[in-house]
């Protein structure tokens, strides 16, 4: 039996006796303690090969939303049964490294504790916590504690709870009816309470210690909120509720703008002020938390830029890019470039941000033909060409004239017109006539600004030492740069640090490695500008031996195998990466063994039977569907022909030759071409549905009858219309001829429905085995080195 799949952090394996299968000899040799431990692996073990990851006798199920509750009391009670509840609740802390025994007994503790947790919670929950592999404790916060509570709000206990309820009930209380005239929208009842008790306008109103001010925007009266900002003091504004919100941090989650304005006019402190709501943030990244654009233009104006430095920097950075403001991220950037390489609150870099944003690149934004054709005619203008000298002298003052000259649609040029190139400023007459012109140039704008983004931070990468890009997990980012498609990416990194192309991952991995195994085409086609570079790199192996060729051989991610129709089409795409990565290594390697004493030829075959298999069945479905129809156009030709419509002369001539000689020959015509296509496509189906099936076959010789069969089978169906049409003619022409026309029009319809269902498919298959390929002009060089 196979050993269970069991998701290890490598550095526990250094504190199992034995591992996590631990063998019936090892334990005979155990001290006290590692009896209990072996036992516990061992248990493990033996329920995980029963083939669930959650049946280990931990808990029932692994950690999902639904099972929260259970699965943390289950879990407590297995560590609690175990003795090793006190690692994890923090009871046994660590000793020192000078106490030997004892500090060896509490790391083998910590990380029995470590993989009990992330068995029941699986590889997938565990690996979103950073540092989590580090210390029990550590883990059991982020998955018992944080995953409840997406925000740090205050934390109270029972006792402290229902003290502050006491104490706090008697005051919100009194204010009931207040509360419930802001509710309703009442603003006369307001005005009246307020002139009979001035003092509520600063009092607690709701059992949350929310004012009448916070009520208001949560309730969304913004009128009525403006209103309570006039009869308030400056320091009322700081007051906050339960959860450390002040009014303008709630202000900024509405996106109320003119609000915002006339808080921080009678009170400029509250920008800088810190609330405990959404993670202690200043408001200006809460509002670009919650994506509110305009409100952050507006607070990142006002908010002095020495705050923006270090940590708090990279987290509205950060939030900046996430929610699209790049016109804001890029001023923020330009003025303190060191923010692209500073980790924010939550320990993420900018670039692992933008390496999950496909979108924000050309690369992974998919138009049509005349969208790209606008695409490339709208002219952009970003904060990186401002014309105004410094941004630091004219940056605050000209957020408002920015976003005018960068949102506003101007300065589109559309070359080759008739009267030469037509320039148009403000764009309102073509963005009327195309209305999905503003989009286009919003999209342009953003990958403009998201390419100059990273430019701007591999420029700082390139200063920073390996331990600095080991701690930015600058291999992982890669990784999901690549894994996403964003050729962007990989480029912008070439220009800056072009040894980047040596660099290897733990698993001895390059970016090109990734690229084939990941098959990302556009950025393995980078390698054609490499030279000499190229055949020593081809050359390269993993740490499991694998070379290029072995790495071509793996089956495509599904994500990728996704985008072809059809398994025989997704073989097809597998064989042409496998000849395109053969086609650049040395031919020793071709015969190359990995680890596995597998050669690539070998590794393919192994890899992909599933596939080939799926593939034949594809094609036969096909063929064998499309022979049928075939089969009966050509019987229905074959007869048509021998039952002319009008009969014979005596001569044994048909009568409508004589008389309608151009219709007849048409109707001849087209019933001899429907009759031959549709027989030529029954062959090429015969020969599809009797082939051989070898690997090879999936290349060219499949698809090409196919590609035969459907075209012959599509002009056979439109020639058996046109033989339908003409006979209908022929008939009809002289007494009911507005018969004829609507007849014609309906014999459209299968004609069209096949082409709606089935010419696509032709097409694809076409542009797969005939068309420049996959990987475009590969043999041309794509240099990127001297840009």
């Amino acid at each position: 039996m196979d050993s269970p799949e069991v998701n290890l952090d490598c550095s526990l394996l250094l504190y199992y006796p034995g591992g996590p299968y631990y063998s019936s000899r090892e334990k005979e040799s155990a001290n006290s303690f590692s009896d209990r431990s072996v036992l516990v692996m061992a248990s493990l073990r033996n329920k995980g090969e029963k083939g669930s990851k959650a049946a280990t006798g931990i808990v029932p199920e692994m950690l999902t939303e639904e099972n929260y509750e259970d699965w943390k009391v289950c879990l407590k009670h297995y560590l609690v049964g175990h003795g090793l509840w006190g690692v994890v609740s923090g009871k046994e802390p660590e000793p020192s490294k000078d106490k030997k025994q004892e500090h060896e007994e509490w790391k083998k503790k910590n990380a029995l504790a470590l993989h009990a947790i992330q068995l029941s919670c699986g590889p997938a929950t565990y690996a979103k916590f950073k540092e989590a592999h580090i210390c029990a404790r550590v883990a059991w916060n982020h998955l018992a504690e944080k995953i409840k509570r997406p925000y740090k709000f205050k934390e109270h206990d029972h006792e402290e709870e229902n003290h502050v309820e006491d104490e706090g009930a008697r005051e919100y209380l009194n204010y009931g009816y207040l509360y419930k005239a802001i509710e309703e929208g009442k603003c006369h009842s307001i005005k009246s309470f307020l002139e009979q008790d001035p003092n509520a306008v600063r009092a607690r109103v709701s059992s949350h210690r929310d004012t009448a001010l916070h009520i208001a925007i949560l309730v969304g009266h913004i009128k009525i909120a403006e209103e309570l900002v006039k009869k308030m003091q400056p320091q009322d504004l700081e007051l906050i509720n339960e959860y450390g919100a002040t009014a303008l941090s709630l202000a900024a989650i509405s996106g109320a703008t003119k609000l915002a304005k006339a808080i921080v006019e009678k009170n400029p402190k509250l920008v800088s002020m810190e609330n405990d709501h959404d993670d202690g943030q200043l408001p200006v990244i809460v509002a670009a938390l919650y994506g509110q654009k305009r409100m952050v233009r507006y607070l990142y104006k006002v908010t002095s830029k020495d705050e923006l430095q270090g940590e708090r920097g990279a987290t509205l950075l950060n939030c900046l890019i996430t929610a699209e403001i790049f016109d804001v991220a890029s001023m923020l950037l330009k003025r303190y470039p060191h923010l692209g390489v500073t980790p924010d609150h939550n320990g993420d870099y900018t670039l692992r941000i933008l390496a999950h944003k496909p979108s924000a690149f050309p690369s992974g934004t998919k138009l049509v033909l005349w969208k790209k054709w606008i695409y490339s005619c709208v002219m952009v203008h970003s904060p990186w060409e401002s014309p105004r000298g410094s941004q630091t002298s004219h940056e605050d003052d000209s957020i408002g004239s920015h976003r005018s000259s960068v949102m506003d649609f101007h300065n589109i040029d559309i070359p080759d017109s008739s009267d030469g190139d037509l320039r148009l400023h403000e764009g309102h007459s073509i963005r009327h006539c195309v209305p999905d012109i503003k989009h286009i140039h919003d999209r342009k704008l953003v990958h403009d600004e998201a390419v100059k983004l990273l430019s701007c931070i591999f420029k700082e990468i390139r200063h920073m030492s390996n331990s600095q890009l080991e701690k930015m997990e600058i291999d992982k980012v890669l990784y999901e740069a690549i894994k996403h498609g964003i050729v962007e990416f990989v480029v912008e990194i070439l220009k800056f640090t072009p040894e980047i192309i040596w660099r290897k991952d733990k698993k001895g991995r390059t970016i090109f490695a990734h690229a084939i195994v990941l098959r990302q085409e556009k950025i393995f086609s980078l390698i054609y500008g490499l030279e000499t570079q190229r055949c020593i790199m081809a050359r390269r192996h993993d740490v499991f031996g694998n070379n290029y060729l072995h790495l071509a051989a793996k089956l495509s991610p599904q994500s990728q195998l996704d985008r072809v129709s059809g398994a025989a089409l997704q073989m097809q795409r597998e064989l042409q990466w496998f000849k395109e990565v053969e086609s650049i290594v040395q031919p020793k390697l071709k015969e190359d063994m990995n680890d596995n004493k597998k050669t690539p030829s070998a590794l393919f075959t192994d890899e992909h039977k599933v596939l080939a298999r799926e593939g034949e069945r594809w094609m036969k479905n096909t063929a064998g569907s499309s022979m049928i129809v075939g089969t009966l156009i050509s019987a229905v030709m074959f007869t048509t022909a021998f039952t002319i419509p009008g009969g014979n002369s005596q001569s044994g001539l048909p009568i409508l030759l004589e008389t309608q000689t151009k219709a007849f020959l048409i109707f001849m015509i087209s019933n001899a071409l429907s009759m031959f296509t549709s027989s030529t496509s029954i062959l090429m189906f015969l020969g599809i549905l009797t082939a051989r099936y070898a690997e090879e076959d999936f290349l060219k010789s499949l698809p090409t009858k196919l590609v035969i069969g459907l075209a012959c089978l599509f002009f056979s169906i439109v020639t058996m219309m046109v033989s339908f049409g003409a006979a209908i003619y022929l008939m009809l022409n002289k007494q009911l001829t507005w018969v004829f026309y609507p007849i014609v029009a309906l014999s459209t319809v299968p004609v069209a429905f096949f082409s709606l269902l089935q010419f696509p498919l032709l097409v694809e298959m076409i542009n797969r085995t005939y068309g420049s390929g996959i990987f475009g002009n590969s043999n041309g060089k794509l240099s990127w080195c001297g840009l």
